[in-house]
C-alpha cells in the first residue's frame, strides 16, 4: 500500500465513523500487514483528544501507536528497537507541519468542538461546512505522512 493509498484507505473508514486514531493505525497496519483489532480498540479512546478532552489529536496518537507497535517491546525479555525514538520524533515533526495553520496539534485547536457538547458533536457530524472537512484531510494526510516514513523502512 502507497502513502497516498494509506490516505485514501483513512479518509474511508474515518468517514465511516472510526475514529481518527482508529483510522491512521489501521492503513498502518494494513500497510505493515500486522492488523490487530485488540491494537486498533484500544486506541478508541484516543479520540477527540484522549476521550473527548480536545488535548492531543487522535490521528497523531493513532500514528504513534503503530511506531510504538512496531518497535516497542511487548515483555520484559524483548528488546527495544532504538528506530523507535526517531521515527517516533520524525512523525510528530511531520504531523506538526500539518497542523501548523490550525495553531497546535491539539483536537481543541483543529476540530474546535467541544464533545461533551450533544449540540455541538451534532453540528460537527452533520454540517458540511463544519471543521470535520479539516479533520478528515488531516486524517488522510497523517496516514499519508505515516506511510512515506514506513517507506523508508528495509524490506
Amino acid at each position: 500500500m502507497t502513502p497516498d493509498e494509506m490516505r485514501q484507505r483513512a479518509i474511508d473508514i474515518f468517514t465511516k465513523r472510526f475514529h481518527c486514531s482508529q483510522a491512521v493505525l489501521l492503513a498502518g497496519q494494513e500497510k505493515m500487514n500486522t492488523v490487530n483489532e485488540d491494537v486498533i480498540r484500544a486506541v478508541g479512546l484516543f479520540a477527540g483528544g484522549l476521550s473527548g478532552t480536545c488535548r492531543v489529536c487522535g490521528a497523531l496518537t493513532g500514528g504513534v501507536a503503530l511506531i510504538s507497535s512496531l518497535f516497542s517491546r511487548g515483555n520484559l525479555g524483548q528488546k527495544e528497537d532504538p528506530r523507535m525514538w526517531s521515527m517516533g520524533h520524525r512523525f510528530i515533526t511531520e504531523f506538526e507541519k500539518l497542523t501548523a495553520d490550525y495553531g497546535g496539534t491539539d483536537c481543541s485547536d483543529i476540530a474546535r468542538v467541544n464533545w461533551a457538547d450533544r449540540q455541538e458533536v451534532k453540528e460537527f457530524y452533520s454540517n458540511p461546512e463544519s471543521r470535520r472537512k479539516i479533520c478528515v484531510q488531516l486524517v488522510g494526510d497523517t496516514a499519508c505522512a505515516l506511510g512515506k516514513l514506513l517507506e523508508e523502512l528495509p524490506r
